[in-house]
């Protein structure tokens, strides 16, 4: 079923799971994620990138993401990772798209504020969710998620003092944040700055995003989440394990594409569950979503919070 990051990211933040994103630029990568989700009883949030749309155009990727996640028997949100442009919002949205990512993480912060509050009234109108990102993500060498080497990362992490202050102008529902992770393969052992990660967590009321997920070892993982880590972003370990399981098969030239795509499904399908089981969102399908709507499963001092902050948007236009 197509749900928005609220219906998946609200039970993970107060049970201290994750729930996994995943990028899918063609069927195969889509196939695996929606069959893993499946396998494990797991809530997913399956998209591309803004940055991956020269390997699957926006429009073309909407043409299996979105029915895929409606014909699911497990809450899929499609979401738009690293928009970074309006326009490509706005399309993903027109698209059908359930949840963006604006990333203004590179503008001054009174700028990143100014259009990321922009964009999170017109994603609500659509009824779909929102990501910012305050600090700024990097990447790794070769990194196909973008090309934003930092000489010193620890430069641009995020502020907690100033997390707060963002997420109540803004109106986002999720914040990624810059905490020692990068996108792309780490080439040394990174180092997250987990007491920052529970700082925020303390100090913000909605879910906490951490990108450049692949290549952390298990225990970052475990400690980011038990920290206050809610979504954790996957790419890079889903789209080598295909090509590694397609190399495996293609030993001699009397192969076809067919003979490729059920490799490249099943690895990515096998390293999509690790990964939800890792995160522990496996099972957390049946048990955290009953019904549609952005306050499933909230608290009565949950719901109430939800409440007063739409009451809140009004008041103060």
């Amino acid at each position: 079923m197509l749900v928005n990051m609220n219906e998946v990211l609200v039970p993970a933040k107060r049970n201290r799971y994750a729930v996994g994103l995943f990028n899918a630029v063609n069927l195969e990568l889509a196939r695996g994620i929606i069959a893993a989700a499946e396998s494990t009883r797991s809530p997913v949030i399956m998209g591309t990138a803004e940055v991956l749309l020269p390997y699957g155009p926006l429009e073309e990727v909407s043409y299996y993401l979105i029915p895929m996640a409606k014909k699911a028997n497990v809450p899929v949100v499609v979401h738009l990772d690293h928009g970074l442009t309006y326009d490509t919002c706005i399309e993903a949205l027109k698209l059908g798209f359930s949840s963006v990512m604006y990333d203004c993480s590179t503008d001054s912060y009174e700028e990143n504020v100014r259009k990321v509050k922009e964009m999170a009234d017109i994603a609500h109108s659509y009824g779909a969710t929102i990501e910012g990102e305050l600090g700024h993500v990097g990447d790794n060498e070769g990194s196909a998620e973008g090309s934003s080497h930092l000489d010193d990362p620890s430069k641009y992490f995020t502020d907690p003092k100033l997390a707060k202050d963002f997420v109540d102008k803004t109106g986002v529902d999720a914040l990624a944040i810059a905490v020692g992770n990068a996108h792309g393969a780490y080439k040394l052992p990174p180092k997250l700055d987990f007491e920052r990660i529970r700082t925020i967590a303390s100090t913000v009321d909605v879910p906490l995003v951490l990108h450049g997920g692949s290549g952390l070892t298990d225990d970052d993982f475990k400690q980011a989440i038990k920290e206050g880590i809610s979504k954790v972003n996957i790419f890079t370990d889903i789209n080598v394990a295909a090509v590694e399981a397609e190399f495996k098969k293609f030993h001699s030239m009397d192969k076809g594409l067919i003979d490729l795509i059920p490799a490249a499904v099943e690895a990515v399908k096998l390293e999509t569950a690790k990964k939800m089981k890792l995160f522990s969102s496996d099972g957390k399908a049946d048990a955290n979503f009953t019904f549609s709507g952005s306050a499933q499963g909230l608290s009565l001092d949950e719901l109430t919070k939800l409440v007063a902050k739409e009451v809140a948007k009004y008041i103060n236009k």
